[in-house]
């Protein structure tokens, strides 16, 4: 029979609802009873013990917060009654945990098939990527993106654009709006455009507001992210356009470029308007010489490679109180499969890591890893305490509502993604990983800024647990969305690619529902499975800004 609670550790005294509980309900777990004093909603927590006020509440075995008030055991914790609280934490040498990574020996000899490249990365995907250095270039690019998209098969509305079509037809020869109301319009699947080059996944092009009007610092962190786009596995080669007067000049992306790739070679095209001239010019160029550098790209094709060669970005949005139970630990077992495999696994969103510092900074493989890490959390938070916020301030009105009433709590969940494999790196933004094993990467919580930064890390592959619901992809790795619950994944089908719902019921394992994600992974770096935002075109990118602006 499924339980209808759940303590996650053993040393806390925050309950978690599996299912929605009325007030005046007795609910047993571990030999303990509950008479419950509130209607506690799935996903919410209750007090295991009478609380204090000031008395301190734990879930995952840390502390999330302090009682404000008086709470009886069985009561709902609430954001009235409860308030952020972690402890301090520091770097030190010993109470090192020592890992045992999982028994991966069925998957020693697994492969998947990637595009090979000749820095020995190997990509889960082939794209080219058109880039403006600065805003100006953006309605530039955007002509780019009408000119070749649709033409060489990539536009992924097109059905839409053959209703259109569909409908003149119907208006010009004749037929009433109540004909065309009625009529049964072509499906995506009805409406097929050949790619012209079958080895190149697509041309993506990656807008943005930086490159010039904020700092020089802005501008370096904006050529460093693009460089990591630039020499990322996934992508083929790139198309650069250059007003030339802004901040972010091209010697700047190519020193940035240097750093990640000493001996890049890639094709790269860089176009610079004000020495070029008319648009009309700028325009050709970039096209022919596009053109020409697709010709090129579509010669590669996949080959086997071992699963080392996958980096995967952990990364979470929408999340609820399921997150941390379900598909984050789920993440979690996965990441630790793939390091004992020699691949790499990256965790960021540093706001949600608050409350689990003291934990990662002991796994951290030495003293200088673990520095940086404290470093760079406290610096952010202080930055943010600054500006009159703060990670207690992290959760989102969606959070909340669905049981993350404290940062403490959503964080503690939100590490679970990183599993507890020892910390072997610490990045920060917009570094790029160079280590097998678990990179911590400095970032802010915001999902689609953060995914941007992981894949420009060099994430081939991204996980995302959601259990609200969101559909962030990225334009050049795909973004596999794992649900928390089975709920949401009925809810919003054409999202979610996995489901994790399943342990909630108590149907399935975390270590269960990893192999099976971990195998979905597989398909995916292979080209053999399509995730659902790139199936909906979903491409986010947003620069994260960290400077003022002059």
């Amino acid at each position: 029979m499924k339980q209808k609670v759940l303590q996650i550790h053993p040393l806390d005294n925050a309950i978690v609802a599996l299912d929605d509980l009325a007030a005046g309900e007795t609910v047993c777990l571990n030999g303990h009873d509950w008479t419950l004093s509130a209607d506690i909603p799935a996903k919410h927590k209750f007090a295991a013990v009478d609380l204090k006020a000031g008395d301190e509440v734990r879930m995952y075995g840390v502390l999330v917060g302090k009682a404000q008030e008086p709470v009886p055991a069985g009561g709902l914790l609430t954001t009235g009654n409860l308030k952020h609280a972690t402890r301090g934490f520091d770097v030190r040498e010993e109470n090192k945990p020592v890992w045992r990574a999982p028994d991966v020996s069925a998957w020693r000899n697994r492969e998947f098939l990637g595009y090979h490249r000749p820095d020995g990365s190997v990509g889960t995907a082939n794209y080219w990527i058109v880039i403006p250095l600065v805003f100006c270039e953006n309605r530039n690019v955007d002509v780019l993106r009408e000119a070749l998209v649709y033409d060489l098969g990539y536009d992924k509305k097109r059905n839409y654009r053959a209703q259109t079509r569909q409908l003149i037809q119907l208006y010009t020869s004749g037929k009433s709006v109540s004909e065309m109301l009625e009529a049964d319009l072509l499906t995506q699947a009805e409406v097929k455009t050949k790619r012209l080059f079958p080895n190149i996944d697509g041309v993506k092009f990656l807008t943005h507001e930086g490159g010039c009007g904020g700092t020089r610092q802005d501008a370096q962190a904006l050529c460093g992210l693009l460089a990591g786009y630039i020499t990322h596995p996934n992508v083929a080669g790139a198309t650069v356009l250059s007003l030339g007067c802004q901040h972010a000049q091209i010697a700047m992306l190519m020193e940035e470029i240097e750093k990640r790739d000493p001996r890049f070679q890639k094709p790269l095209i860089m176009l610079e308007q004000q020495k070029i001239g008319m648009e009309s010019d700028l325009i050709a160029a970039a096209l022919k010489q596009t053109f020409a550098g697709l010709v090129e790209a579509n010669r590669q094709e996949r080959r086997p490679a071992p699963l080392s060669k996958l980096c995967i970005g952990l990364e979470c949005g929408g999340s609820d109180g399921f997150s941390g139970i379900s598909a984050n630990p789920t993440l979690g077992h996965l990441s630790d499969m793939l390091v004992a495999l020699g691949g790499s696994v990256i965790l960021s969103e540093f706001p949600e890591l608050c409350g689990v510092e003291q934990e990662l900074c002991d796994r951290c493989t030495d003293r200088e890893t673990a520095a940086r890490f404290s470093d760079l959390m406290t610096t952010y938070n202080r930055r943010a305490q600054a500006v009159g916020s703060g990670f207690d301030m992290n959760p989102s009105p969606g959070n909340i509502r669905d049981g993350l009433i404290t940062d403490a709590i959503k964080s503690a969940g939100a590490a679970k993604k990183g599993g507890a494999s020892p910390v072997t790196a610490v990045l920060d933004y917009p570094e790029k990983v160079t280590r097998p094993g678990l990179n911590l990467l400095c970032t802010p919580g915001n999902d689609v800024e953060s995914t941007t930064a992981e894949v420009a890390a060099g994430a081939t592959v991204v996980l995302f647990t959601t259990g609200l619901g969101t559909p962030t992809g990225n334009p050049v790795a795909p973004v596999i969305k794992v649900s928390t619950n089975t709920a949401l994944a009925r809810r919003m089908p054409d999202i979610i690619d996995f489901d994790a719902g399943g342990i909630i019921r108590g149907e399935m394992t975390i270590e269960q529902a990893a192999e099976q994600l971990l195998d979905y992974v597989v398909r995916v770096a292979s080209g053999q499975a399509e995730v659902a935002a790139v199936r909906l075109g979903q491409d986010d990118f947003i620069p994260w800004k960290r400077g003022v602006s002059l």
